[in-house]
């Protein structure tokens, strides 16, 4: 659902708690587990971390009683095809003399000290 490569999961619980790891095998115990086996009750935050991407996704877990048959979870918020590109960067502007305040440099032929 967030597209991500190799993602580190932890539990904002001041412990720092991985639930997954984007090292092979490293949590792989934790596969058949239940986020309730945790701790992780409505109102954990979650933290997911894809570091081949240079992307980190906040998740709040928030219990609902209200979906839909045979759906065990639903994301809302955005998720990556909704958000698009990063926008580019801008095109920096050719100021010579360090400053953007319309200064130009000294033409001064005075004596120098």
């Amino acid at each position: 659902k967030f597209a991500m490569v190799a993602p580190d999961v932890q539990i904002e619980d001041g412990k720092g708690t991985i639930l997954i790891s984007s090292e092979e095998g490293e949590t792989e115990a934790n596969n058949h587990r239940k986020l309730s086996d945790f701790g992780i009750r409505n109102g954990t935050r979650l933290q997911a971390d894809d570091f081949l991407q240079d992307y980190t996704l906040l998740i709040n877990v928030l219990h609902s009683e209200n979906l839909e048959k045979d759906v065990e979870f639903e994301v809302v918020g955005d998720t990556p095809e909704r958000i698009g590109p990063k926008p580019s960067e801008p095109t920096p502007k050719n100021i010579s003399n360090g400053s953007d305040d319309g200064a130009q440099p000294s033409t001064s032929t005075g004596d120098q000290q």
